[in-house]
């Protein structure tokens, strides 16, 4: 089967197959690995507290990978400033970066003049069509099936992906509630480009910041275990059901604040449960697909299965 997309072809990577920003695990270590399987690795960059953080982290991807990868900014982050740490994946020539969680706008335009390749995370027919007209060179559409930050209007992603490749001209990447072989070969017969799978590449060996706890979580769950968190302060989000989000849930329903949220829904919170894996005392970001996952295997493991998994498929429908 010809793996060649605009997307593998524009990224330079042997498959199209997207690692996503995963908050607080997307280091050096999965990056590189995605990346030397075939596909495109990812750093997240304001996990970070710092420029030169971020920097070692390019560092050592470059020395683990010859391979092209990418950075994600997440800049929703209430306000969160991101330019000086945009500025040091331009410095370093970064072949590819990806924004998530707000308008792109400024973003975009702090870009200009730089050959660095631009994806942004959409949720929306809407979104999607306004990414390409600020000049994203693909969009990543997220159905209401993913893990972390989704859209508002519940909408799962075999009715949003064709609706967004029916609606824009650039290259569109499926994501949510893909995992194997049959998920990517779905999302190319909605007429996508690529995939992004962010919870799948959580249960790999080379997620090496992920507790074993977490990663045992996300094998044990079934497609029902996850709860979507913070709809009620317009921020949506899917995560696996614990005493935690209950929590979190009980608490919208009271004070549907962030301030009355905030403790809950903090970064120290998500941290204790993906590092340290105390999963009674925090919350921990899962799309529907945790109910698809049966093991953590090395990326490469991974990645091969899946492209074999979509040939097999492929050679019986032909």
């Amino acid at each position: 089967m010809n793996w060649e997309t605009r997307v593998s072809k524009m990224l330079g990577i042997r498959y199209p197959i997207i690692q996503g920003g995963l908050a607080y695990l997307a280091y050096s270590e999965l990056a590189s690995a995605v990346s030397n399987a075939g596909g495109l690795g990812q750093i997240t960059a304001m996990s970070l507290s710092s420029r030169s953080q971020l920097r070692d982290e390019i560092v050592k991807v470059r020395a683990k990978t010859s391979k092209p990868f990418g950075v994600n900014y997440a800049i929703g982050q209430h306000g969160r400033e991101y330019k000086h740490m945009l500025d040091v994946a331009i410095e370093e020539n970064v072949p590819v970066v990806s924004v998530t969680g707000g308008n792109p706008t400024a973003f975009f335009e702090h870009l200009q003049g730089t050959d660095i390749k631009k994806l942004v995370l959409v949720a929306s027919k809407r979104q999607a069509i306004k990414a390409e007209e600020l000049g994203a060179d693909a969009v990543m559409v997220v159905g209401q099936e993913g893990g972390g930050h989704l859209g508002r209007d519940d909408v799962g992603s075999l009715v949003l992906i064709p609706q967004v490749v029916d609606a824009v001209s650039i290259p569109v990447i499926a994501s949510g509630g893909i995992g194997d072989g049959r998920g990517l070969l779905a999302a190319l017969s909605l007429g996508a480009e690529g995939i992004e799978m962010g919870t799948r590449f959580i249960a790999t060996e080379e997620c090496v910041h992920a507790s074993e706890r977490y990663k045992q979580n996300i094998i044990d769950a079934e497609e029902t275990d996850t709860v979507i968190i913070k709809r009620k302060i317009g921020a949506p989000a899917r995560a696996l059901k614990n005493t935690w989000t209950d929590k979190i849930l009980e608490l919208e329903q009271q004070t549907p604040t962030y301030e009355a949220l905030k403790e809950f829904i903090s970064g120290e919170a998500n941290k204790r449960y993906i590092h340290d894996g105390n999963d009674e005392e925090g919350f921990a970001w899962a799309g529907q697909v945790v109910g698809r996952i049966y093991d953590s295997p090395p990326v490469s493991v991974l990645i091969d299965r899946i492209i074999s998994e979509a040939e097999s498929i492929y050679s019986r429908l032909k």
